[in-house]
């Protein structure tokens, strides 16, 4: 037959400890058995993926600045997560990951390497992945298919470096890809926040730059453009001039990265090669065709008249010019 000790004759160390049990489990059992206890296991739970969004390029309200800057140009996500891209200017520019060893060339958009979709959904390291040609235009550019967005999904954990191949490394940006279960620097609403401030700055850049090139301009010399890595002035500087019967006007392309033509008369099927004698113009059809940073273009005028001229890979931007002459002898 057991007997029982009677809890009052029980040593005082031992009643205080049977007492601290009770409490403990008075207060585990009840969060177990609703399920509101500390997990046990050592697993994380399971990463749900996000898409991150990051904005291609800027503009401002007339076009005649366009931004060079992937907004925001880094951007840390997780394992998983994807990434989309999504035009904000009518300027065409890529999302292009380089393959190893592989170096960045001269855009050449009759290349459907450059200018379409390359690569996967999930991106590969040491692979090339490109978006196409993204803009907010509808419709082809300079016969070029163009899209909106582009969204690529990320697995291995590194840091990956992008290009537009238009504007080659004045305009790249970067993906931090880490392991699900790290953190994080940014929400999405504070990479918003930062590609705002971003794309104002890339404006007031651009207006910067514009009033600087204006001091490089005169009636005979026209800057086309400029463009400082940062923004880019899609404007003829001075746009409209005015000289004298057998003067010559000089073009020049000042800037960094961005190509301009200087065209007369009816845009030739191809605008990427000359058209026309520039030392004898009188009226019709004359290009220059692609004029690289760099590069000048010489027209002399034979003929009294007034001269329109566009370049023809920004006249929807609003990238044109007129060129008045007049009489040898008028006063």
């Amino acid at each position: 037959m057991t007997t029982t000790t009677p809890v009052s004759s029980q040593p005082k160390w031992l009643r205080l400890l049977t007492a601290f049990v009770a409490a403990i489990a008075a207060i585990v059992l009840p969060l177990s058995v609703t399920g509101a206890a500390l997990p046990t296991s050592t697993h994380h739970p399971r990463h749900h993926a996000t898409t991150w969004s990051v904005q291609v390029g800027n503009e401002s309200a007339d076009k005649a600045i366009q931004g060079m800057r992937y907004l925001p140009s880094n951007i840390w996500i997780h394992s998983g997560d994807a990434v989309r891209w999504t035009a904000g200017s009518t300027e065409i520019h890529t999302v292009t990951f380089l393959a190893a060893h592989q170096q960045l060339k001269p855009f050449d958009p009759t290349n459907p390497l450059q200018t379409t979709k390359q690569g996967g959904e999930w991106y590969r390291p040491g692979h090339y992945f490109n978006s196409g040609v993204l803009t907010t235009e509808t419709g082809p550019v300079l016969g070029m298919t163009t899209v909106r967005d582009y969204r690529l999904s990320f697995g291995r954990p590194g840091t990956y470096t992008y290009y537009c191949l238009v504007h080659g490394v004045a305009m790249r940006g970067t993906i931090h890809v880490r392991p699900r279960w790290s953190h994080l620097p940014y929400t999405q609403a504070q990479y918003d926040r930062q590609a705002a401030w971003q794309g104002k700055a890339v404006l007031a850049d651009g207006y910067r730059l514009w009033a600087a090139t204006k001091h490089q301009a005169s009636s005979r010399r026209v800057i086309e453009g400029n463009d400082d890595g940062t923004a880019m002035v899609m404007r003829f500087v001075y746009p409209t001039v005015r000289v004298r019967q057998w003067q010559t006007v000089t073009w020049a392309n000042i800037g960094m990265g961005a190509p301009h033509t200087v065209t007369f008369g009816k845009e030739p099927a191809n605008i990427f090669a000359p058209v026309g004698n520039p030392r004898w113009f009188h009226g019709g059809q004359l290009s220059s065709g692609i004029q690289v940073p760099g590069s000048t273009f010489r027209v002399r005028f034979v003929k009294p008249g007034v001269y329109h001229y566009i370049c023809a890979l920004h006249d929807s931007m609003g990238m044109v010019g007129t060129v008045i002459v007049v009489p040898r002898h008028h006063h």
